[in-house]
């Protein structure tokens, strides 16, 4: 039996009115159901069986909503904050809803790849350890990398307080006084790389996060800014890589 709604929630979780606006868009007759007006918002209604209509213009439902955000430096990954923006600030409000959060945390100062979504079930699946969902990041060294760094990571990194790390990989993307690398993890602790690093020695100047699953983040979403994911895309968040 398909779920049932509240038709005042069922349009203030499509972003289409809050549950005050609504009782103004039923009071003008502009909202039917199966081509009947309803007589109060509390209505029970089945989105995807029943026809739910604003100004004579059927809606289509969407459980759950999916973004990918480009974080920019300085912004915090919470809901709300009362001091700081977060990442719920920089969503535009054709994207927003109810509910929505960050799947996962970047630093204040990590860029790149947040997930946004609504949908708490995937976003367990997404963090889950046992998942082993890759993450993967580009950063910034403050010196030449240590010959042993990337055996080191393969091996998994045992920090300062005594914490071992799971196996992880470090490849070189350039070198010289300020090398770029590219870290992929399969877990996600407190400031994790910056931590790995310092226990080889190094510092991270900047750190990006430019994948998560076998999900790249889009090359031409600019920092700030975010987009709704396509159903292939969302499928690829979930995926490992193949064996070479």
């Amino acid at each position: 039996m398909p779920e049932s709604i509240r038709l005042d929630r069922f349009f203030s979780s499509q972003n289409l009115a809050s549950r005050k606006e609504f009782r103004v868009l039923l009071k003008q007759g502009r909202v039917t159901v199966n081509q009947t007006v309803p007589k109060s918002a509390d209505q029970k209604v089945c989105p995807g069986l029943d026809r739910i209509c604003l100004d004579g213009k059927e809606i289509g439902y969407q459980k759950y909503i999916y973004l990918m955000l480009n974080k920019p430096p300085g912004v915090v990954s919470a809901t709300n904050d009362r001091s700081q923006r977060t990442v719920l600030d920089l969503v535009p409000e054709a994207l927003f809803r109810p509910g929505l959060f960050p799947a996962g945390r970047l630093d204040k100062d990590t860029t790149g790849f947040v997930l946004l979504t609504d949908d708490g079930d995937f976003a367990h699946r997404l963090l889950s350890p046992r998942q082993h969902i890759a993450k993967t990041y580009h950063a910034v060294l403050d010196g030449p990398i240590p010959e042993d760094m990337a055996a080191r990571f393969r091996e998994g990194v045992t920090l300062k307080d005594g914490f071992v790390c799971l196996p992880a990989l470090l490849k070189p993307l350039s070198d010289g006084e300020r090398p770029a690398v590219e870290i992929v993890l399969h877990e996600g602790k407190y400031h994790q790389i910056k931590r790995m690093a310092a226990a080889c020695g190094r510092h991270v100047l900047a750190l990006k996060r430019v994948k998560m699953g076998e999900l790249p983040l889009d090359p031409d979403l600019p920092e700030g800014e975010c987009r709704e994911l396509l159903h292939k895309e969302i499928v690829k968040l979930l995926e490992t890589p193949k064996a070479e």
